[in-house]
């Protein structure tokens, strides 16, 4: 069971994206009925086949309308379900349910999508131990979200944002002077127990980041037989370093890169290149 994220974060958000859709209010609802309270129920059906996300958030669009709204899940987060089948049943106001219908929709599609995406990454891989991770190529003012949908599909999350993790990248390395200065700046100057994680596109990096003690390597956009190789050197120098894979990672790719035996590999693709999975809220 993957944990929702705060209801704290997750109400300030849907309440933004509910000021920009209703704006100074929902003329079609508010002509059509005139603040006439009427209790109706609607159901959401999936129209494709794919895994659900979202859906004890879009709950909260509708509650945040109509505090007595009632959202019922059919299917558990996580779920493969078939077009047609029925995952959520919805009672609530009348204007509650045609006003929040689009936001609540447009989030459940988005996440679903991400989590059907990953889900197929993941599945590639299954059989060998390497962990897909995603990456901090998220949409801005969704990332929390897009990352509870990584995880729904099977992915493990890789650092939230530069806060949380500290990870030494190609430019990180060219404005220090180098692997061994950036590392020993960082030994220095960073809170304990953070682990030092150092990108590497060739073997002379490797081991330079062998060298001088990153916790993880990442390989970075090298050839199948490279990345063997620098998986062969870093397991032989010091089993415990955590090798991570990553470059144009596709579902073509993903499991020859997990054979060369990296502990994880990290992709935006499952959120970057994932399509909306198509739902649908229908009035009984």
């Amino acid at each position: 069971m993957v944990s929702l994220p705060s209801l704290i974060i997750v109400d300030r958000l849907l309440e933004n994206w509910l000021l920009e859709d209703l704006g100074r209010g929902d003329l079609t609802t508010q002509g059509l009925f005139n603040g006439n309270i009427e209790i109706n129920q609607a159901v959401w059906v999936v129209k494709e086949d794919g895994v659900i996300a979202g859906l004890p958030i879009a709950a909260r669009v509708f509650e945040l309308l109509d505090k007595q709204a009632q959202f019922t899940c059919d299917v558990s987060e996580g779920d493969y379900c078939k077009s047609g089948t029925k995952i959520a049943s919805i009672k609530g106001s009348r204007e509650a349910l045609l006003t929040g219908e689009r936001v609540a929709l447009n989030l459940a599609m988005r996440l679903s999508g991400i989590a059907t995406a990953t889900r197929s990454y993941v599945t590639e891989i299954s059989d060998l131990p390497t962990k897909l991770v995603d990456t901090r190529k998220t949409t801005p003012g969704l990332r929390v979200l897009e990352k509870y949908a990584t995880r729904v599909g099977g992915a493990v999350n890789h650092r939230m944002g530069l806060d949380d993790a500290v990870m030494i990248k190609d430019n990180h390395i060219k404005a220090a002077g180098g692997i061994e200065k950036a590392i020993a700046l960082l030994r220095n100057n960073i809170p304990y127990p953070l682990n030092i994680e150092v990108e590497t596109s060739n073997l002379e990096e490797v081991r330079q980041a062998l060298a001088y003690g990153a916790d993880i390597i990442m390989l970075d956009n090298m050839p199948l037989e490279i990345m063997t190789e620098a998986v062969k050197i870093i397991r032989q120098t010091n089993p415990q370093v955590r090798i991570e894979g990553s470059g144009n990672i596709t579902l073509k790719t993903i499991r020859a890169v997990a054979e060369t035996g990296v502990d994880y590999i990290s992709s935006s693709a499952p959120i970057t290149r994932s399509p909306w999975l198509d739902l649908s809220m229908r009035f009984v």
